[in-house]
Order: structure tokens, then sequence, then C-alpha cells
């Protein structure tokens, strides 16, 4: 009996390591992303490409709704995993992370910099009682002096640099192809195609355009664009990966998906 309530313990208390150094909310958070729908980011010499797949579960459900990719700043996109109520609230402090940087310095965040004040913020969650972790993981994509870069955060509370990553459902599926298929001398448009291929590679009978979001940030204007439904499907086309008919299949969006 004692050692099952030291379990327990482990268990339930974020700021009590098991015997073996693990912190059990932590890793129950992770699996959190996991059964969260997939997003993808790609880092180019030209730019990053941030797609996530936003499959609806139900017919009556608005497509423009679900939002699964944000605008941090101007030159920031950030893509979740996992509960987007909990990634709604770190996209929200780093936007304001990314307005004190503008109002104290005059000059626009660094990605690496931004990054680390949100890891910084998801790892007080870890060590304070009373709280959980953060149920989600981010992709923090932009363009910082002309050079893309591309970032994961970690419900532990770690940043990560890529090339290209993917989080949530499948994402040891989609990161082998991704492996299989990158290459450093992608332009930004190839970038939005692999993107798309990895999603489509998981998905059965293709993709639509309005189940899928889609955003870059050019090396050359180091701006954030949001792709539009037309321009998707203007690239599922070009890429032999429209679906000819309406999929339902899709997992839950913004919660966990149901066992």
């Amino acid at each position: 009996m004692q050692g099952q309530a030291q379990q327990q313990a482990y268990d339930r208390g974020i700021t009590i390591f098991s015997p073996d150094g693990r912190l059990y909310q932590v890793e129950y958070a992770r699996e959190a992303v996991k059964r969260g729908t997939a997003s993808i980011g790609v880092r180019t010499p030209e730019g990053v490409v941030l797609a996530a797949d936003k499959r609806s579960r139900s017919p009556l459900m608005e497509p423009t709704s679900v939002e699964k990719i944000h605008k941090a700043d101007d030159h920031i996109g950030i893509a979740s995993a996992g509960h987007v109520a909990d990634a709604r609230q770190l996209i929200d402090f780093a936007r304001r992370q990314s307005q004190v940087n503008r109002l104290r310095y005059g000059e626009p965040i660094g990605i690496e910099t931004l990054t680390k004040e949100v890891t910084d913020h998801i790892q007080q969650y870890t060590q304070v009682g009373g709280a959980r972790p953060f149920g989600v993981a981010l992709l923090i994509g932009g363009v910082e002096n002309g050079t893309p870069r591309l970032y994961e955060t970690d419900p532990s509370g770690t940043p990560y640099e890529w090339k290209a990553v993917s989080i949530g459902a499948d994402r040891g599926d989609l990161q082998e192809y991704l492996e299989e298929n990158y290459s450093d001398e992608l332009t930004l448009d190839e970038g939005v195609a692999l993107a798309l291929e990895a999603v489509a590679s998981a998905s059965e009978g293709g993709i639509r355009p309005d189940g899928i979001d889609v955003a870059t940030v050019s090396a050359e204007s180091e701006r954030f664009v949001e792709l539009s439904n037309d321009d998707i499907e203007e690239h599922l086309v070009a890429n032999d990966l429209l679906a000819t008919e309406e999929d339902d299949g899709g997992d839950d969006d913004d919660e966990p998906a149901e066992e």
C-alpha cells in the first residue's frame, strides 16, 4: 500500500520527481500533444512554411472557427498541436512579448529570443504546485535579419531548432516522410508542397482546402502570410493531393482525440 501511495504522489504532483528522475505530469502533457491533429513546419532558404491539419469532426462545424496557425508578429507565425485552449494562452503571451520588445527596443523580436521567452514561461508550470503543464506543443517560425528560423516548444519547456518537423498525431510517420524528402535547397513553394505531401501521407483520399491551414514567412519580405483556400487548392491540384470527395474522418481538432 505504501509503494502504491508513493506512486500516486509521483503521478499527481508536478513538483515531485519519481525515483528514476521523471515528471509524470509532463509526460502526460506530451501524450495530450500526440493526440492532437498534426502541424508541420518546413524551413527553406527562401522562408518558413507552417501547415496544420484542421479537419472538422462534423460537417456542421464552421471551418473558419478552427484556428491552428496564428500570427504572433509581422515576421512570426505559430502553429500548435494539442489543446488549442492552452495554445491560445501561449500565443497571447508570445504576442505580448513581441510588442514589449518593439516598444522597449524599437525593433522586432528575434525568433530564438521569443521562443526562449515562451519556453521559460512553459517551464515555470513544471515546478509550481497547484498548476499543470501546458498540454500543447508549438512550432514557432519566422525570419530574423533575412534568415529563416524554425523552433519547436515542448511541454517541459525545452526549445528545439529544426529544418523540418512535425508535432501532434502520427509524428513518427510524418517525421520519417520529412527526413526522406527534405532538401536544403527547397524553394518556398516546394516547402509548401512538402508540408502538404507530408499531411497527405497520413490521410486517406487526399486533402480538402478547408481542412488544412498553411502560412508562410518569406525571407525576402519578412512578412507572415496565411494562404487562402484558393491558394491552397492550387497547391493541392498542382501536387495531385486534392481530395475527390469530402473527407469526414478527421480527428478532433482542438481536444485530444477519442480513444
